[in-house]
């Protein structure tokens, strides 16, 4: 069985994306070395939203990921620089992304809002508009 991890992001003022793109650039080249990391996409959305899904080994792989390096330096620098977050796992027996629509009933329904210090009055009932799905891009694992 694959791990499937989509987050959801939205960056609450435009002050913040130097910085977010740094981190961003720091967790992408980490996520491609990851040990475990099948294949995953990066949705940049209107308003300063981005998405992330990425296919895993397991579960297992996933967290390692998540717990060192840049992606755990980035997460207390997120809970200011967002006013939305969310999060949704599942487990699928294909090595396939599932498309952005299904990412995203995913999130609606089963997804969890992740802590943010400022959070929107959408962000708890995970009220967002559906993703715009043309600037996908490929996240590979690295050679």
């Amino acid at each position: 069985m694959m791990f499937i991890s989509v987050t959801r992001l939205r960056i609450r003022s435009l002050r913040f994306m130097p910085v977010f793109i740094v981190q961003l650039l720091g967790t992408n080249g980490q996520v491609r070395r990851a040990d475990g990391f099948v294949t995953g996409s990066l949705l940049p959305d209107r308003r300063l939203t981005f998405w992330t899904m990425m296919l895993w080994r397991d579960q297992t792989a996933m967290r390692h990921y998540v717990t060192h390096g840049s992606h755990l330096q980035s997460m207390p620098k997120l809970l200011h620089w967002c006013d939305e977050a969310s999060i949704v796992h599942w487990d699928q027996p294909d090595r396939i992304l599932p498309s952005w629509d299904e990412a995203d009933r995913r999130m609606r329904a089963d997804g969890r809002p992740s802590k943010v210090m400022h959070p929107s009055v959408d962000h708890q009932a995970l009220d967002f508009r559906p993703p715009r799905i043309t600037r996908a891009t490929p996240i590979a694992p690295a050679p």
